[in-house]
């Protein structure tokens, strides 16, 4: 089993990321920040929520390309576990706040709450927010999956239905009285297990933490892979009614693989909102999680790897465009899916491999085979 996990592509994958990692904190660490090649903070940080975009894109992966299941809801499990890292953020702020409430975040003393709601208690201590930052999305992910693999629901309307629920969240998040910021979310955020957000080492080290959880989660999901389960997953994909002929509980097995998904999400939402600084509605928006699909599938689907490529080179294709042309980014993203969809329906993990069979095709025929 240790053979399967750990095989080429998985040793190359994690030793390109360490690679990644190390150069990177040697070019801001090292490298005197008048130098050329000194990498700022701003760029660290940027570098990092990339990587959290990327163990996003590895959860809709794992379910998209071995399951089969098209999420466009993963938006969803992505901002609640921000939420809850946020929820956090916000209870460490304590008297340090605009109307100095040693309880209450600024936005409730604005409007007027007199005590703090329930649903916050304990996210004053790190250990708490953190187990609510797979608890929930994985709770979520359980309920919504348990009804909707019961039910056998599945294709595009269980897409559907995916998206009918990030939207449903997104609505209800917006509303003042839910209790979590409404339009503005939670912002404003000081500092993390006592230490500053502010400083340079702190925001190394959300980084470094970042490319680690990407690290793990990859093997996670490798060890899935190369399972029983993963096996058993892949046969759901191509055919699910012979799967069921033969005896397996499919829904049980749908359901297992896409709450994990939805805890990998939620991680990645977590590691996500200390980098920004803010955690607001608009990332349940369905057009988050449309994006999230565009990126798995322009890397490729079904590599896992690929679902990382696509997710940092589209992000980074969308920090340049949207400086640059922001009015066609937009455009330029839809085409791009368009265009992959049409040409490349593997993904850019894909040409590789189109290439060698093409080549094999083209010795053939010289050799007269």
């Amino acid at each position: 089993m240790a053979e399967s996990i750990l095989n080429p592509s998985t040793r190359r994958f994690l030793g390109l990321l360490v690679l990644i990692t190390l150069a990177a904190l040697a070019l801001h660490g090292l490298i005197p920040a008048e130098h050329p090649l000194h990498l700022s903070t701003y760029t660290l940080t940027l570098l990092g929520k990339y990587l959290c975009y990327a163990l996003l894109a590895l959860a809709v992966d794992l379910v998209w390309g071995y399951l089969g299941i098209l999420s466009l809801g993963h938006g969803a499990f992505f901002a609640l576990g921000g939420y809850a890292m946020g929820m956090y953020l916000m209870r460490q702020i304590g008297e340090r706040g605009v109307y100095g409430h040693p309880e209450l975040p600024d936005f409730m003393v604005f409007l007027n709450w007199q005590e703090l709601p329930w649903f916050w208690y304990g996210f004053d201590q790190f250990w708490f927010a953190a187990l609510m930052v797979v608890l929930v999305p994985g709770l979520l992910a359980f309920v919504f999956g348990y009804l909707a693999f019961r039910s056998r629901v599945t294709g595009v309307y269980l897409s559907i239905i995916t998206q009918a629920l990030t939207y449903a969240l997104m609505l209800a998040f917006f509303r003042n009285e839910m209790g979590f910021g409404g339009n503005n979310g939670l912002t404003d955020f000081k500092d993390i297990l006592g230490y500053s957000l502010q400083e340079s080492r702190v925001k190394l080290a959300l980084f470094v933490a970042s490319a680690l959880a990407l690290g793990l989660g990859y093997l996670a999901c490798r060890w899935i892979i190369a399972s029983r389960l993963g096996r058993v997953c892949v046969a759901v994909r191509d055919s699910e009614s012979r799967v069921r002929f033969i005896g397996y509980r499919v829904e049980h097995i749908k359901l297992a693989v896409f709450v994990f998904s939805a805890m990998l999400a939620g991680v990645a939402g977590a590691l996500y909102v200390p980098q920004v600084g803010i955690i607001n509605p608009s990332e349940f928006s369905p057009l988050n999680s449309i994006e999230i699909v565009v990126w798995v599938a322009v890397g490729g689907r079904a590599t896992l790897y690929g679902a990382v490529v696509g997710a940092l080179l589209v992000n980074y294709g969308k920090s340049y465009f949207t400086a640059a042309l922001p009015e066609v980014w937009l455009f330029a993203l839809g085409g791009l899916f368009v265009l992959v969809t049409l040409l490349l329906p593997k993904g850019l993990a894909g040409v590789p491999l189109r290439q060698s069979l093409a080549a094999l095709r083209f010795n053939g025929k010289e050799a007269g085979v």
